[in-house]
């Protein structure tokens, strides 16, 4: 069953060009999913404090089909799909109106913080009727070429303003922040995020960042932490804002 939540954009939503960022998008997103956890009976810090639990983002796509600016009355759906094993789904759709402005599809795992180990979809404490996936397929898998055939671009001190209370950088930082290491980006509007999680990155850890660019106006990038371990793999679509609608 899908769930609904209503906002109204505000202007702190929106970059140089007067355009919501592709992060606050995912934010609201989320958001939604936590209202939407909330209805159910319970809430993300009851989850963590009474049952020891914890979801953690593993992947997500996600397509923004048309721009939002400040002030716009916005309706942002989400709803569970039917999951099982170690993968919970979950679906977003943002709506201005009846126009769709983006959309999402997100893998999350359920985390046993005491032992620190993957809990099976059966172990959800709670009930939430589970509804149909979006029509439109949106891929999550993220297959990046060699890190050899990539460039580094930077380095990213993860810092202050990145964390939330699990002390590792909140999953809707991280479109900002490619978007940071696009060249260009004023010019142009991400169109398309997908962001798959192999590693956490927490606070005061420096990340390599490494990017290549396709023909088709994508960006595939890869975080790497001083221990050599790859902790995000990412793709961002891209386009001129003088050719998107």
């Amino acid at each position: 069953m899908k769930f609904t939540y209503h906002y109204q954009t505000k202007w702190h939503d929106t970059d140089a060009n007067r355009e919501v960022r592709p992060s606050q998008i995912l934010a609201y997103m989320q958001e939604t999913s936590n209202y939407h956890l909330c209805s159910a009976g319970m809430s993300l810090d009851e989850l963590r404090d009474r049952h020891g639990l914890a979801f953690l983002l593993s992947r997500v796509a996600m397509k923004i089909y048309t721009p939002l600016h400040t002030n716009e009355e916005i309706d942002v759906q989400t709803w569970v799909c039917e999951s099982r094993g170690l993968s919970f789904h979950r679906c977003f759709r943002v709506l201005r109106g009846s126009e769709v402005i983006a959309e999402a599809f997100t893998v999350w795992a359920l985390m046993d913080l005491g032992g620190c180990k993957l809990l099976p979809v059966t172990a959800f404490p709670y009930n939430i009727e589970p509804d149909l996936p979006l029509g439109q397929e949106l891929s999550s898998r993220v297959r990046l070429p060699s890190i050899d055939l990539m460039q580094k671009v930077g380095e990213r001190k993860i810092v202050y303003s990145d964390i939330d209370y699990n002390g590792h950088m909140n999953n809707t930082r991280y479109p900002d922040m490619l978007c940071d290491f696009a060249p260009d980006i004023r010019s142009r509007r991400a169109v398309g995020v997908t962001l798959s999680f192999l590693n956490e990155a927490a606070y005061g850890e420096v990340m390599s960042v490494y990017r290549m660019e396709r023909a088709t106006g994508e960006y595939c990038f890869r975080t790497v932490n001083k221990e050599g371990k790859t902790c995000l793999e990412a793709y961002l679509q891209v386009e001129p804002i003088d050719t998107v609608q």
